[in-house]
């Protein structure tokens, strides 16, 4: 009589894995994937920015020399130090998002990400999860640089952790969305020489808005950017140019209308399949 019960077995290991509402699997190897890719080339994505970020701290050292310019009651260069880092966070979240996607559809292996058996959902958290974690990995690398030059005694963590991530966060689906419309490099430079990098440094990365005439205040309270460098700099050094519940709301509202607009179009397969 032929062995029914290898014959079973062999069966069984022909059956598809049952993989559950979650491809938990599947996620977890794709956000696998985009950690290390970044950390593959570390010297470009994680030590070039950090150092980027050390130096403009260098120069407005060099520059203010010991001229003891307060904001409020919190000297200068602490009061810049938390914004720089910020800086770095959210660029590099944009960056390694909008890079793995405009690669994938310029190479022609986006193929891969999309043939497993991952949906909308799930590309979207592992892409965005990969950018908070590079932006992450850079902040925390260029705050430990700064902290040897500008110590900072962080008086409320809870708030430079919230808005590191959901600036983080933000930067990561912005960056999915550019990734998806673009269709070459020159756009998503377009991007982000004529969006990104404009918000930042207008968002009080370098100075206090407070400072600034009345009109152009309202005008900087326009910009989200604001919300998330004056909160992660309250975190820092207690010091808040704005109301930190308006910020708070502000970036929760923007992350979930962004992840909303990612999904939808990853579902539709915007600018992804042929």
């Amino acid at each position: 009589m032929p062995d029914t019960s290898a014959s079973r077995r062999e069966a069984r290991a022909l059956d598809p894995r049952p993989l559950g509402p979650i491809n938990w699997i599947g996620l977890w190897t794709l956000y696998q994937k985009e950690v290390w890719r970044f950390l593959k080339v570390g010297m470009q994505t994680v030590a070039a920015p950090v150092v980027t970020t050390l130096l403009f701290l260098a120069v407005f050292v060099l520059a203010m020399g010991h001229s003891g310019t307060m904001i409020g009651d919190v000297p200068f260069m602490e009061f810049l130090a938390p914004g720089l880092v910020m800086m770095a966070i959210t660029q590099n979240a944009f960056a390694n998002t909008s890079s793995s996607l405009i690669i994938g559809k310029v190479q022609g292996n986006i193929v891969d990400v999309l043939m497993p058996p991952l949906g909308p959902g799930e590309l979207v958290v592992a892409w965005a999860a990969g950018g908070v974690t590079r932006g992450l990995f850079v902040g925390i690398a260029a705050a430990i640089g700064m902290w040897v030059v500008v110590p900072f005694a962080m008086p409320h963590p809870g708030f430079a952790i919230f808005f590191a991530i959901s600036g983080s966060l933000m930067l990561a689906l912005l960056g999915v969305l550019g990734g998806l419309w673009a269709e070459k490099f020159d756009h998503l430079s377009a991007m982000t020489n004529f969006v990104i990098t404009p918000l930042a440094f207008l968002s009080g990365t370098f100075y206090s808005v407070e400072r600034l005439p009345e009109a152009w205040r309202f005008v900087a309270h326009l910009n989200p950017f604001f919300y998330m460098i004056d909160g992660f700099r309250y975190g820092f050094i207690g010091h808040a140019d704005g109301n930190l519940a308006v910020g708070v709301a502000v970036l929760t509202v923007i992350n979930v209308s962004l992840w909303l607009v990612v999904d939808g179009l990853v579902r539709r397969g915007y600018r992804l399949k042929a």
